[in-house]
Parts: C-alpha cells; sequence; structure tokens
C-alpha cells in the first residue's frame, strides 16, 4: 500500500520513500507494540460483550440465555450468566503542528515532511481492524477538529489534512494548549495521543499534557532541524521568525555568538524534554536530516508495556 499526501515538489519533498515493504515492518513492529490495545483485546471500563470475566450472577429475566454459565448453575442449582469485561475499539488521536515554524528546513527535507510521514505512518496504524482515528490541528490559519472516524474514512481525513499547507508566515506564535484540551473534552477511554509538533513557541500546553497523559497514553513526537541547534560559520545573515515575522541579522563569523546560540538552542529543548518527560508522554525526538522512520519506531519500540 504506496500512501501519499500530495504531489511532491522541490519546495515540499514530502517524507520521503514510504515502501510497501517498509510499512509493512512498520505493522509488524509497531503492531507488536500496541496490538494489546486493539480490538477484543484490551479493557472497558464497561461491562459488556467481551472475552474476559467480570463475574458471574444470578440470572435475572431478560437476561440474555446465551450467556447463562452451566457449570455455575449446574453447581448452584439455579442459573447463573456471565458478565465480561466490555471490549472495545482504540480511538487515537493525532494531534498535528501546522504552523509557520513547520515549513523550516536546512537538511534532506523539512519539518512539515517529517511530520506529514509521521501523521501517515500513525493513520495507517491506527485505522486497522476496525480502531478509530480523531485529528486536531493547530498553529495555522486554519485549524481542524475531525472526530474520530474508522478504517478508510478516518485515513481519507488524515490525507485530506495533510493537503493543507502549513501558512509560511505571520500568524503569530503557536500554542499547543487549546489543541490538547480539544482532545481531552471528547470524553472516552482507551486514547492513544500521538502529539507532532517542533514544540516551539508558549509552554502553556505543561498543564494539560499532564492532565492528558495522566488518563491516557501519549507520545510527544519533536521534530527538529539541525540549522535550529547551530549555526553555520557563513558570515552575515539574517534570520526570521516565521511565526512572528521578526526579522534579526547576525554575524555567524563570531565564534562566541555560535557558542551561546547552540547552548541556548540546547537549554531550551532540554527544557522541552523536561516538562515532557515530567508530564508521563513518551518523549521521541526525530531529524528533517537523514532517514526518520527507523528512529520513529525504534523510539516507541517500549511502547506495549506502558499501554498495558
Amino acid at each position: 500500500m504506496n500512501i501519499t499526501a500530495t504531489p511532491r515538489t522541490p519546495d515540499r519533498p514530502g517524507p520521503g520513500p514510504m515502501p510497501d515493504g517498509m510499512l509493512k515492518a512498520l505493522d509488524i513492529t509497531i503492531g507488536r507494540r500496541i496490538s494489546g490495545l486493539l480490538l477484543g483485546d484490551f479493557r472497558s471500563p464497561a461491562l459488556g460483550q467481551g472475552t474476559e470475566l467480570a463475574q458471574v450472577r444470578k440470572y435475572e429475566p431478560g437476561d440474555d440465555v446465551r450467556k447463562i454459565d452451566w457449570n455455575v448453575t449446574a453447581r448452584m442449582q439455579e442459573p447463573h450468566i456471565r458478565v465480561d469485561v466490555g471490549e472495545r475499539v482504540l480511538t487515537t488521536w493525532l494531534v498535528l503542528d501546522t504552523s509557520p515554524s513547520m515549513t523550516f528546513g536546512t537538511a534532506d527535507r523539512r519539518k512539515a515532511d517529517v511530520a506529514e510521514g509521521v501523521a501517515l505512518a500513525t493513520a495507517h496504524i491506527s485505522t486497522r481492524r476496525g480502531n478509530r482515528l480523531g485529528i486536531v490541528t493547530f498553529g495555522g490559519n486554519v485549524t481542524h477538529l475531525i472526530p474520530p472516524a474508522q478504517g478508510r474514512p478516518g485515513l481519507l481525513n488524515a490525507l485530506r489534512v495533510l493537503r493543507e499547507e502549513p501558512q509560511r508566515d505571520g500568524s503569530g506564535a503557536t500554542s499547543l494548549g487549546p489543541a490538547i484540551h480539544n482532545v481531552a473534552r471528547f470524553g472516552g477511554w482507551s486514547r492513544f495521543v500521538v502529539v507532532v509538533s517542533d514544540f516551539r513557541g508558549p509552554r502553556d500546553w505543561r498543564p494539560a499534557l499532564v492532565e492528558l497523559a495522566g488518563r491516557h497514553e501519549v507520545v510527544c513526537v519533536e521534530i527538529r532541524d539541525p540549522r535550529e541547534q547551530e549555526l553555520p560559520d557563513i558570515g552575515e545573515l539574517w534570520m526570521v521568525d516565521p511565526e512572528t515575522g521578526r526579522h534579526l541579522r547576525v554575524d555567524t563569523s563570531r565564534r562566541k555568538l555560535r557558542e551561546r546560540f547552540a547552548s541556548a538552542a540546547a537549554t531550551d529543548r532540554a527544557e522541552v524534554a523536561s516538562i515532557i518527560g515530567a508530564s508521563g508522554a513518551r518523549h521521541v525526538v526525530l531529524s528533517t536530516s537523514g532517514d526518520w522512520l527507523r528512529p520513529f519506531v525504534a523510539a516507541i519500540g517500549g511502547l506495549k508495556g506502558a499501554l498495558r
């Protein structure tokens, strides 16, 4: 199954090759980690149809006779029925950053292209076997809140969202907090939440992430570009903040300036990592340089233990 969101151009190269073989490997690798939560194999807080016994009680008029436990009935000399732990499909939420800063990229691709690949991979896995995918976007001119949909409709929703190019400049600082609140307000149980962003801008999302990760399995996928961490020695250049439109001229030939920039960038990213780690969410860092798919699969390889 080859899946793409849009035609490729030099300005929008996309996430790179995602061949059938790699997607199959992704299915196997991630499937082993989260299959315990898929249909027919995980718990619901409600009682109902299922395979795991919750209790046995006396038969009451109107009960399904197919649920009669004949062994207990024979032993107790009166009808008893099985009440099972209800089974539910897994609902995955994709929280996707479409802010101007995601259009930045100086290596093999832009941050938005890596985000697109993560979104496609997540959609491909999370819409199998009747499971549902919901989507929330934030940071752009147009935001989306698409309720969970099963199977092919869920995948098509993801493709439609990914066809929209992130705004390039001037929309203001990105706020992740409201997007996380949008996921939380839908209620429900057994959620798998994937937040894909560069996590730049205000840190107003910290309380919301703590609350969400306290009730659901959350994976925060942070996307970085090498030039956001270190400046090259190429003389004077103009730097632009794509979200505020602010311009700044810097002389990159100054070694101390490059060192201060690298130190500040490292401190900033360490703070993001600390906030995510303290919330209880899993933190995955991907780069616009080189292969992102294998590191993505490897980084979330321990999900099963956390999800059980």
